[in-house]
């Protein structure tokens, strides 16, 4: 296999949602990730791919979880897995999302890496960092 035949073509998060239907609504209208695709099965059986544009994997160790904790919010709070969006307004996605129900861990703060990030509890058992990029 060439590195051209392995490489990866997509990240794909999969979260188990209790309520779907409220997640459904929280990501695609609130957090603004429309359906790329949909797909019922037997059993009422139900997935929504919801477009997130760029896909990235970061992996960080201890030192920089707790760092990025800290700045963020100012102390430990991130589980295993975290999302992190991009959004072109951090303040007002941030407003929104706690206004349709995510739960405000942090709010928008500056860091020093120059982005605006909040952090927040989502649907779903979710947490999630909506980021800015302050340069450009």
């Amino acid at each position: 296999m060439t590195s051209q035949e392995g490489r990866v073509r997509q990240l794909r998060l999969v979260v188990h949602a209790e309520d779907y239907e409220e997640a459904l609504r929280f990501y695609r209208d609130v957090i603004g990730m429309p359906v790329q695709e949909a797909y019922a099965g037997d059993g009422g059986a139900q997935v929504s791919i919801l477009e997130a544009g760029r896909a990235t994997l970061e992996l960080s160790n201890t030192a920089q979880v707790e760092m990025i904790d800290a700045v963020e919010v100012g102390r430990r709070v991130a589980p295993h897995l975290r999302v992190a969006l991009e959004v072109d307004d951090a303040q007002a996605a941030t407003t929104t999302a706690v206004a349709a129900g995510a739960e405000l861990i942090a709010p928008p703060t500056e860091t020093p890496w120059r982005s605006l990030n909040s952090r927040l509890e989502g649907p779903a058992g979710v947490q999630l960092t909506l980021f800015q990029e302050l340069d450009g």
